[in-house]
C-alpha cells in the first residue's frame, strides 16, 4: 500500500510541475497491469521546443525536491521530447507535432482498453 502512496504522491508532483508552466494537453494514463516498464505515464504537450524543456526541467526541480532522484532523462539537448523516468512514473513532454506522429495516448490506451484520462487543473 505504501508504494501505491508514494506512485500517488509523485503522479502529483509531476502534474502539478507541469501545471505551473501552463503544460498544453495534459493526460495521465494508469498503465499498471499492461506493462511492467511503469505504473503511470504523463503525457504533456510544450508550446516550443525551450517550453518543453522548461517543463521537463521543472518536473526534475520539483521532484529532486521531494527527495525522488530520476532513472533517466533522454532527449533533452533537442527538446522535441524529454522522457523523464521516475520509475513508477514516467513522464513524456512533447512537441505538439512528435505526439500527434507517436500517439502515446492511443497506443497504451488501446493495450488494455480505455484507461486514459485528463489531468484536471486545479
Amino acid at each position: 500500500m505504501e508504494t501505491l502512496l508514494e506512485t500517488e504522491r509523485l503522479k502529483r508532483i509531476v502534474v502539478e510541475a507541469l501545471e505551473d508552466l501552463k503544460a498544453v494537453d495534459l493526460r495521465v494514463l494508469d498503465v499498471r497491469g499492461q506493462t511492467s516498464i511503469t505504473d503511470v505515464m504523463v503525457i504533456a504537450s510544450g508550446t516550443s521546443d525551450r517550453h518543453v524543456k522548461a517543463l521537463a526541467d521543472n518536473v526534475l526541480e520539483r521532484t529532486r525536491e521531494a527527495g525522488v532522484r530520476p532513472l533517466g532523462v533522454e532527449g533533452e539537448r533537442a527538446a522535441e521530447w524529454v522522457l523523464v523516468d521516475l520509475g513508477d512514473v514516467v513522464v513524456h513532454v512533447m512537441l505538439p507535432r512528435v505526439r500527434e506522429f507517436y500517439q502515446l495516448e492511443k497506443l497504451w490506451s488501446g493495450v488494455g482498453g480505455d484507461d486514459a484520462r485528463a489531468a484536471e487543473a486545479p
